[in-house]
């Protein structure tokens, strides 16, 4: 089983801008009063796409099933793909988001030549208070079947239980804040907190109050094998956290496959120098400029790319 990607599926941020909804909830959001927000989130787009196609990534673009929906450009908390041709439909935490959930996403991707098999809708777990919002309450292990999730509004455990006991992973619950401290706000997504590559992991241990947890984190992905990648709390709150590797082709004469690792310029400026050597011996280290969706939208890169594991048949 794959751990990363070689293809990814974005959605276009035509509507895009500041939720009220959603930033009940996620700490990292910000208004902005003098930009033309949604001039530059889809100039930043383009250039997220620009970088992709440069490395070889295969890329599928949507339009948003509610073009007016502010948060669409973040499509990997409302379903994820699995190689097996599944493809999963989350329950969603305020009403802007479940806006975005399109029910006729298996079909759109069998157009575009992915083999679809089950599509599990899980999106009536909501009606039970149970929310869990795909990849970005997931961080999954998908080699050894591990569920890495920091309990939130947005990430609740009953709904990670079940999840995981569907699925065949092995749930690894924790409690994460944006201090540190216990009754600090909770970290809105997991995917803020820690990224699983295929040789490396990045964790804010610091944001993890309780060190049983911090411990059975670390010892879970120590016993994978990857070189663990710690970072500080304000290297989470650049989004230092928020990376994606994915499988593409070296745009050099070889054009041999390599693994690119894919975040935001904020996040890689944050970089201590012992930490990008780490993660360079392991990935090429691709930064993209998203200054204005990673404000206003409190989510950066590794949330505008929902990774897809589908066979192509064409």
């Amino acid at each position: 089983m794959s751990q990363s990607a070689a293809n990814v599926i974005l959605v276009r941020p035509t509507g895009f801008r500041f939720d009220p909804e959603t930033a009940d909830t996620n700490e990292f959001q910000r208004q902005l009063s003098d930009t033309d927000v949604a001039q530059a989130a889809a100039e930043e787009f383009d250039g997220l796409l620009g970088s992709l196609r440069q490395c070889g990534i295969g890329i599928t673009v949507l339009d948003p099933f509610d073009l007016k929906a502010p948060n669409a450009v973040f499509p990997n908390n409302w379903f994820s793909t699995h190689a097996d041709g599944t493809v999963v439909l989350y329950p969603m935490c305020t009403p802007s988001r479940r806006a975005e959930r399109d029910p006729d996403l298996a079909r759109s991707l069998a157009r575009e030549g992915f083999r679809i098999g089950a599509v599990v809708d899980l999106s009536a777990w909501e009606h039970q208070g149970r929310i869990l919002e795909g990849t970005g309450s997931l961080v999954l292990d998908r080699v050894k079947q591990r569920a890495f999730a920091c309990l939130s509004p947005r990430t609740h455990e009953s709904a990670l239980s079940a999840w995981s006991e569907r699925f065949g992973y092995t749930p690894i619950a924790f409690t994460a804040t944006m201090d540190g401290r216990l009754n600090g706000q909770p970290v809105y997504h997991t995917n803020v907190i820690m990224s699983i590559a295929m040789r490396f992991a990045v964790v804010c241990f610091e944001a993890m109050p309780y060190p049983a947890e911090r411990q059975e984190v670390e010892e879970k992905l120590a016993k994978s094998g990857r070189e663990i990648i710690a970072l500080s709390l304000s290297q989470m709150h650049k989004y230092v956290g928020n990376l994606l590797e994915l499988k593409g082709i070296d745009p050099g004469p070889s054009r041999k496959k390599t693994s690119f690792t894919f975040l935001s310029e904020t996040a890689f400026h944050a970089l201590q120098p012992h930490q990008r050597i780490a993660l360079e011996r392991h990935t090429q280290l691709i930064p993209v400029p998203i200054p204005v969706i990673e404000t206003v939208g409190g989510g950066s890169v590794r949330c505008m790319l929902a990774e897809n594991f589908l066979e192509v048949v064409r």
